[in-house]
């Protein structure tokens, strides 16, 4: 069983390796390094360690675990988090949130939960008809913008209704994929 620090974002939550003890480092690389006078520590997963701070005002808990991925789809990504901004939607228009450099990480939790035969994780999901909301800055604009991508070139009624919801009707490219298919609907 291992342990891990459990840290918040607003889009959801990570966790990373904690040790509190000597014997937790076996295996890790760090056996040699760290002494037991600084402990606690989190094991981050660059290959570095820093201390662990319980003060931390992103910290939420230890958590013990013997699985490999321990926190769980809706632990990691918010689901229909009505204050969704970046992240998936599936067909049936539920949302799993996530930050502007983390789709393909949300994406291999998604489909690590229901397709998990699948090899390739962004692949699948625009296959089985998910879309994006990614991050559109141009580097020059004030505010980061939001971008509907359907790598098929699909929309569903139940993710238009979603975008409505969302308040991304109206951008040009969803106005286009809806065009493009509400006669099926």
């Amino acid at each position: 069983m291992q342990k891990y620090a459990v840290y918040k974002t607003e889009t959801g939550q990570y966790c990373y390796r904690y040790a509190d003890s000597l014997q937790q480092l076996s295996g890790t690389g760090f056996e040699d390094l760290v002494r037991e006078d600084q402990l606690p520590i989190v094991l981050d997963d660059r290959g570095g360690y820093f201390q662990f701070d319980p003060n931390d005002h992103h910290f939420v808990e230890v958590i013990e675990s013997d699985k490999k991925f321990p926190l769980p789809l809706d632990r990691m990504f918010k689901h229909n988090d009505p204050a969704f901004q970046l992240g998936w939607i599936s067909p049936d228009g539920e949302t799993y949130s996530c930050g502007y450099t983390n789709h393909n990480k949300c994406a291999e939790t998604i489909v690590r939960t229901f397709y998990p035969a699948a090899r390739f994780p962004e692949l699948t999901l625009h296959n089985k008809g998910w879309i994006e909301v990614i991050d559109s800055w141009d580097g020059k604009e004030r505010r980061h913008g939001q971008y509907v991508h359907s790598e098929l070139g699909r929309i569903t009624r139940k993710q238009a209704d979603k975008l409505f919801d969302l308040g991304l009707y109206e951008k040009p490219e969803v106005q286009a994929l809806i065009n493009s298919c509400e006669s099926e609907w």
